[in-house]
């Protein structure tokens, strides 16, 4: 029998990759195989205080744009005194993203603030679900970030640069820890509208280290990756038998070429895609979920139901082992409330408060909020002074987050801005700490999960980092 002859034309066997490739869509360098993680590796996931990982999954509520804090959890009556005056002098006057002379005068928050739960926790009026939810909710405060404008701070808030270049927390994450589901992607990055955030798939990217690590984003509907399904002619037999063969072609492609970690990728990105034939439609399809449970994410209402089903998918993602889930709300930084800072906010609180509050409480009524760590939070805050009359500008000094379920303390308020909500000034927070405090969670020592780039040990924090234990369980 005559071999199989390696073609020897570049261009051919080029074409025939692209070719091949594109049938694995966005899934062909953002898959995850298990084995590439580095595993339960003792000397990487013992967190330097020695407590056992509680967090087996992280689902991230990324508000693309920038929330207002001071309209959400960080009620300031001093800044509703003053509104209409300018800055005062005793505050040093900051540079924003719209410029020195862009805002005015301060300018009052018009919402109702009430304390909830057993802890008293303050919620404005436009988040009455999350609200009711406090209790499991430790609030950050005293945030601050580096970046003025979206591409930088939304860059910084997923990689931990403001640069381009660097991996996502979530690729960290699939690297340190691998997946438990070797059917679905170990990071999988959601959006509520076609826009893409600031900076794109490098938010989910991997920088320097392999391809494979790197998000896959969904989309919505019935076929969440495309070309995923086969020609429905086409046994699964003989789909094994064809990726086999295009198995040793790749194998023999990438002898050639060892240090080529996106074609790796694109290898491994086949062997998944094959599994996900069945697992990913069985993920998104939704019809065995109870009325209940679907009028629980706000899928019985037209302004809730996608970000509602977005939420759904990530529980029923975490339940089958997904590392890492990110969900952008306002995707295409739909929260920069430059003007009429009450009607943007009032429109995408009610789009996101019911279903964010659903997921928090499905996931603790299924066992499931002690296993997964939930963020909310954008990549920063609005400013207390006035831009256009009626709009905010952004905010980096000082902003709120919140965190909930795997290891996080319920009932906590950590932190604060001044009496107008410009600057942080108590149990400040950088995002390097943010992140530490998440990879602590994951069992992953933030100073130890290192990745060697051009002779150097790379870490998700960079060079600083200190893990928030005033909220740690």
């Amino acid at each position: 029998m005559a071999r199989c002859q390696r073609r020897s034309s570049p261009p051919s066997r080029r074409e025939f990759l692209l070719r091949a490739g594109g049938g694995c869509g966005a899934l062909a360098l953002a898959s995850l195989l298990n084995r590439n993680g580095l595993g339960n590796d003792a000397e990487v996931i013992t967190a330097a205080s020695g407590v056992a990982p509680r967090a087996k999954s992280v689902i991230w509520c990324f508000l693309d744009g920038g929330p207002s804090h001071i309209d959400l959890f960080d009620p300031k009556p001093e800044l509703n005194r003053l509104a209409g005056q300018p800055l005062p002098a005793s505050f040093k006057r900051p540079v924003t993203a719209m410029g020195r002379t862009a805002f005015t005068n301060l300018l009052a928050s018009q919402r109702t603030f009430q304390q909830h739960g057993q802890s008293g926790t303050w919620v404005s009026d436009w988040y009455p679900e999350i609200a009711a939810c406090v209790d499991e909710i430790a609030v950050l405060r005293g945030c601050y970030a580096d970046g003025l404008n979206h591409v930088g701070s939304v860059c910084q808030m997923n990689t931990g640069s403001v640069l381009a270049g660097r991996p996502s927390l979530g690729a960290w994450s699939v690297y340190g820890l691998g997946s438990e589901n070797e059917e679905l992607p170990g990071f999988v990055v959601l959006q509520d509208n076609p826009d893409e955030p600031p900076g794109g798939n490098r938010n989910w990217g991997t920088g320097f280290m392999p391809a494979v690590y790197q998000g896959t984003r969904f989309l919505p509907g019935a076929t969440p990756v495309l070309h995923l399904a086969p020609d429905v002619a086409v046994s699964p037999e003989r789909q094994r038998r064809r990726l086999d063969f295009v198995q040793q072609l790749n194998a023999a492609h990438l002898r050639e070429r060892e240090h080529d970690d996106q074609l790796e990728a694109r290898i491994a990105a086949y062997e998944l895609a094959f599994r996900m034939q069945s697992a990913a439609p069985r993920l998104v399809d939704i019809a065995g979920e109870t009325a209940e449970t679907l009028q629980l994410y706000g899928m019985d209402q037209p302004e809730t139901e996608h970000n509602g089903r977005n939420c759904l998918l990530a529980r029923r993602m975490v339940e089958r082992g997904v590392r890492f889930v990110q969900l952008y709300f306002g995707a295409g930084s739909k929260w920069d409330a430059h003007a009429n800072v009450e009607g943007n906010h009032r429109r995408h609180c009610r789009e996101s408060d019911r279903p964010i509050a659903g997921l928090l409480r499905d996931l603790k009524r299924r066992g499931l909020l002690d296993s997964t760590l939930v963020i909310w939070g954008g990549e920063f805050g609005r400013t207390p002074m006035s831009e256009s009359g009626n709009g905010r500008d952004h905010n980096p000094y000082g902003f709120t987050m919140w965190m909930a379920g795997g290891g996080i303390r319920g009932g906590v308020t950590f932190g604060a801005t001044d009496e107008i909500g410009l600057y942080a000034i108590e149990g400040r927070v950088h995002v390097h700490d943010i992140h530490a405090t998440i990879l602590h969670c994951l069992g992953l020592d933030h100073q130890r999960l290192t990745f060697l780039h051009n002779g150097r040990d790379e870490r998700a924090t960079i060079n600083g980092g200190n893990v928030i234990r005033e909220v740690l369980a």
